[in-house]
Order: structure tokens, then C-alpha cells, then sequence
């Protein structure tokens, strides 16, 4: 029996990862496709938004090809559930031509990687590539990983520096492990910036790892697919700054809030509310679905830092109850403060 190929698709919040598989479902060129997605909360709306492509084989499989793993960071509920969910995959090998794994923002890509040498596992399928995708616009603006001159001369005045934060060992991590980079929204950035992102992200790289710049999600599958790089073979070339750990721990203080309201909402008036709701608090991501007034359609809200993007994705059903779902991502959030916000809206 062949193996069946798996991408991992990693990269932090609001990077574009959905964006990306969503048009890779639509542009399958023929290829039977499964999806594993690891919302951080338990509301899929990742998981929703993918199902909305109308690309499942429905006859071949009731339930679709997107399976949404919603307890929890990726790498630290392998057993829980993602050997459940592979263990189904398994099954239907003959059925698949590869899987995607789109992990969550926080998750880290090694502890994923390794459950692939379980017997149980390696036997039927192999990490074809690992695709990281990073936001342009957001290093441009030092959002993540602060202004990229000064941090590359730090480090290098300071090759033994200890205190740098979780989302700068995750951001490293998911590119130490890339098969592949991804650079999203390079169309928000001026060329100038453009060369000097793409440089310096190639410094970070392994021999042979290619920066790609990417816009709307929109590639060629043959770029994603197809690296025969059997990466759980080839993790010691693949540093992490958590290799000697046996497990991690992430941030206690980050959590999500899931806001499900029966009010509709004035889109440009929600927009507005939720930019000055980040400005006062550490918002990292808000994602979800809108009850917009008086539209027969359902939006689909997206935002990181303070920039947020809107699309109507289809029509409301006739037997679906037409509600607000909006999950917000960030450090020691309530939704209580929350709710009294878009309340004043």
C-alpha cells in the first residue's frame, strides 16, 4: 500500500494559511484532497470556511474531507486527537491522493511531525513538506517579530541570546522546519521592503528552502505538493528551541473568546468598533461570521492587528439561524468586555 503524502501548512495568526488551502481545494487539478484543520477554540470557523469551497466529495465520504481538530493546540493533543482522525484517514488511503494539515497559529511543528514515526503512522503515510506562510505586511510593520534591522543586528552582536518571547522561538521554529516560505500580502508592501523581507527571511533559511511571494493565496499546487521530503526522516536538520523538551507549554495568559450574538451589525460600523477594540486591548486575531443588516448573505469577518477583511462567503439557508459568530484570539481576553463593546456599536 503507497503512503499517502501530507503537507503541513504552519504559520502564526492571520498569516493567510486558510486563504491558501481554500484556493488550493478550488484549484485541486483532480486531486482528492483531505484537510485537517486545528482551530485554537472550539468554534471551527476555519473549518466552516473551507467547507463553503463545495469541493467535498460528499458521495465518496458523508462527512467531507475537512476535519476539524478543535481541543486544543495541535502539537500538544497529538494523541488525543490527531492519531483518532489519521487513524480514519488511514482507512481510506485508496480514496486520497494527499492530506493537508493547516495547524494552528500557536502550534509548533516538530511535536506534529514526530507522531508521524509511529508505527502506526509510518506505515501509511509521510510528511511530504512542510509550507510555512508568513505575513509580509506584518513584518514590514515589525509586528511580529520587531523592526527586522534592529533585530538581525542584535542577534548577531548576541548569538547566545536567551530572552527572546514565545512568539519569536515559534516564528523561528516554523521556519527552521519550512520546506517551503510563503510570503503573503506582499502587495501591501512597497518594493523597497519587499527585496529587504524576502532577504532577510532567505538568511534565516536552510540551504536549498526558497522564499515564494504569494498573493490571495493564489499559487500553482505544484508548488505546495509534491517535495518527497519525507520530513520525519530529516527533523535533525531541522533545529527547534525545543528540542531537548519533552513537551511545551504555551502562554497561559493567551486564550480565545467565542462571541455568539443574535444582533446584526452595520459592517463598517463593526469594523470600526473592533479596530479601537484592539487598540485597547491584546487582541492577536478575530475570525468569525456576520449577521449583516438587511443582507441576504453572510460575511465572513477576518482580522489581525488592526487590519481586518470582509467578503460575503454565500447566502443564508433557509432552515439556519441567522447569528453573529466571532471568536478573538489575544492575551487574558474576556467576553464580557467584549460583548459590551460591540453592545455600544
Amino acid at each position: 500500500m503507497h503512503k499517502i503524502p501530507v503537507t503541513v501548512i504552519t504559520g502564526f495568526l492571520g498569516a493567510g494559511k486558510t486563504t491558501l488551502v481554500r484556493h488550493l481545494l478550488q484549484n485541486n487539478q483532480g486531486r482528492r484532497i483531505a484537510v485537517l484543520v486545528n482551530e485554537f477554540g472550539e468554534m471551527g470557523i476555519d473549518g466552516e470556511i473551507l467547507k463553503d469551497c463545495q469541493i467535498c466529495d460528499e458521495e465518496e465520504s458523508p462527512t467531507g474531507n475537512i476535519f476539524e481538530l478543535t481541543n486544543g493546540c495541535l502539537c500538544c493533543t497529538v494523541q488525543e486527537e490527531f492519531y483518532p482522525t489519521m487513524q480514519q484517514l488511514l482507512h481510506r488511503r485508496d480514496h486520497l491522493d494527499c492530506i493537508l494539515i493547516e495547524t494552528s497559529g500557536l502550534a509548533l511543528p516538530k511535536p506534529l511531525i514526530q507522531a508521524f514515526r509511529w508505527p502506526e503512522i509510518r506505515n501509511g503515510a509521510t510528511v511530504d513538506g512542510v509550507v510555512t506562510v508568513v505575513d509580509c505586511e506584518a513584518l514590514a510593520k515589525g509586528q511580529l517579530v520587531g523592526d527586522l534591522d534592529a533585530l538581525l543586528a542584535q542577534r548577531q552582536a548576541d548569538p547566545s541570546l536567551e530572552h527572546e518571547t514565545p512568539i519569536e522561538e515559534l516564528f523561528e521554529d516554523q521556519l527552521a522546519c519550512a520546506d517551503l516560505v510563503l510570503l503573503t500580502k506582499s502587495d501591501l508592501v512597497d518594493v523597497a521592503n519587499l527585496i529587504k523581507i524576502k532577504d532577510w527571511l532567505q538568511n534565516q533559511l536552510r540551504s536549498g528552502v526558497k522564499v515564494v511571494i504569494s498573493e490571495q493565496g493564489k499559487i500553482k499546487p505544484d508548488v505546495l505538493l509534491g517535495f518527497n521530503a519525507a520530513v520525519e526522516d530529516d527533523l535533525a536538520s531541522r533545529p527547534s528551541h525545543h528540542d531537548t523538551e519533552e513537551e511545551h507549554d504555551h502562554d497561559d495568559e493567551i486564550n480565545s473568546v467565542q462571541l455568539m450574538s443574535e444582533q446584526s451589525f452595520d459592517p463598517q460600523k463593526l469594523v470600526r468598533t473592533l479596530q479601537n477594540l484592539v487598540q485597547q486591548k491584546e487582541i492577536y486575531r478575530v475570525k468569525g461570521f456576520v449577521n449583516v443588516v438587511d443582507k441576504p448573505m453572510r460575511m465572513v469577518l477576518q482580522g489581525v492587528g488592526n487590519r481586518f477583511d470582509t467578503f460575503y462567503d454565500r447566502p443564508w439557508q433557509t432552515d439556519e439561524f441567522r447569528q453573529t459568530r466571532l471568536v478573538f484570539i489575544g492575551r487574558s481576553l474576556s467576553l464580557k468586555d467584549i460583548q459590551t463593546a460591540l453592545d455600544n456599536d
